[in-house]
């Protein structure tokens, strides 16, 4: 039995340029950064080449990049640094109802610690406008962090513009992004953008887990969440995951270009969609606007978790929503006002770009069999 991974939003196998550059780094390159000697100077050097590497994702300068254990912990350096940074110009943030639970929870701490939390909540068609978020923003608006890609449902907002909106009405305001879902599949020019801080996560394409960045646009000031040492310019205590990192540049190294790859994700969600219309009872929820890559779908009456185990047993992967809310009610289609019903029985497939036409057909193969045999609530 073949198997079909279509769960590329929480996670992607690693490619073999990482997993052989992560085994030379520990068992070759083994040395620590910080050392004096060869070996640490060799384990430096590899640190640099994979951050120059990583800076392709930006269109940024790679002292611009400051590596951590992963998105969830760059988000939370992005948000409390900044929020920390500017607590004596104002204590007013602004976010959205529909980010990654790691903005999520963050915004919910600052909340405790007395910022005041604007939350956008988009239209029944996934949309927050740039107008919209700087409605939201006052005088005493100090950080607003606003996804790029949502991991749920693929909703996609104009970041750009959100960031020239906001300089208009707030320019004292640090703007950060969420671009875990985004880096490596879409452009980010960073500095075009306008953007202070950007997050992504290596193992969302082809790199290990373990590893992340935080681009900081130069001459942006955060503080620190963490001590003990001088690593990452004094921003992020704690000796370099070496073998991660490299690994983390090797696949960003070997990423096909990202009109190829839009090209592949819109074949293979028109197949998606094509397969979805022939068969009953099954809803498409993603908004049109959405990314091609991530694709959100509901089977009412047959519970998530249900369908999910169906489709494992045949070898086939998908998700209910975002892995790290481990099976939790989705916060993101509940926001968009969408009935229980639905919520209930969600199931998000999303893509890479090693799948293919035959992944798509062998999941609406299954999931057509899984209608017929499963018994509905």
């Amino acid at each position: 039995m073949r198997l079909v991974y279509l769960d590329n939003a929480a996670t992607t196998r690693v490619c073999p340029e990482a997993a052989e550059k992560a085994l030379e780094m520990m068992t070759v390159h083994f040395g620590n950064p910080s050392s004096l000697h060869s070996l640490g100077t060799q384990a430096e050097q590899m640190v640099e080449a994979a951050r120059k590497q990583v800076s392709k994702l930006f269109g940024c300068r790679p002292e611009t990049l400051f590596f951590t254990s992963g998105g969830t912990e760059a988000n939370n350096l992005a948000i409390f640094g900044a929020a920390e940074a500017k607590r004596r110009v104002g204590r007013h943030v602004v976010s959205t109802a529909v980010e990654h639970s790691s903005v999520l929870e963050s915004f919910n701490e600052l909340e405790r610690q007395g910022f005041e939390v604007t939350r956008i909540v988009p239209d029944k068609n996934g949309v927050i406008t740039p107008e919209q978020v700087a409605e939201a923003c006052r005088r005493d608006t100090v950080l607003v962090s606003i996804m790029c890609v949502n991991n749920e449902n693929g909703m996609h907002f104009p970041i750009d513009r959100i960031a020239a909106s906001v300089r208009r009405v707030a320019p004292q305001a640090l703007i950060h992004s969420d671009a875990v879902q985004a880096a490596g599949k879409m452009p980010l020019p960073a500095e075009k953008m306008d953007i202070d801080l950007l997050s992504a996560s290596a193992h969302k394409l082809h790199g290990p887990k373990g590893c992340g960045v935080l681009y900081i646009k130069k001459g942006c000031r955060i503080l620190p969440r963490a001590f003990g040492g001088g690593h990452e310019r004094g921003l992020r205590a704690g000796t370099e995951a070496v073998p991660l990192i490299a690994a983390f540049g090797a696949a960003v190294e070997v990423l096909p270009r990202i009109d190829e790859q839009n090209k592949l994700y819109q074949c293979l969600r028109q197949r998606l969609a094509d397969g979805i219309k022939s068969l009953k009872d099954v809803v498409w929820l993603s908004p049109e606007s959405a990314v091609p890559y991530i694709v959100n779908i509901s089977v009412p009456g047959i519970r998530s978790e249900t369908m999910l185990h169906f489709l494992a047993q045949n070898e086939v992967y998908v998700s209910s929503g975002s892995a790290c809310s481990k099976g939790k009610k989705s916060h993101v289609l509940t926001a968009l006002g969408l009935p229980d019903r639905l919520v209930d029985s969600a199931l998000r497939i999303s893509f890479t770009h090693t799948n293919t036409i035959e992944d798509v057909d062998r999941f609406l193969e299954v999931l057509e069999e899984g209608l017929k045999v499963l018994v509905r609530r």
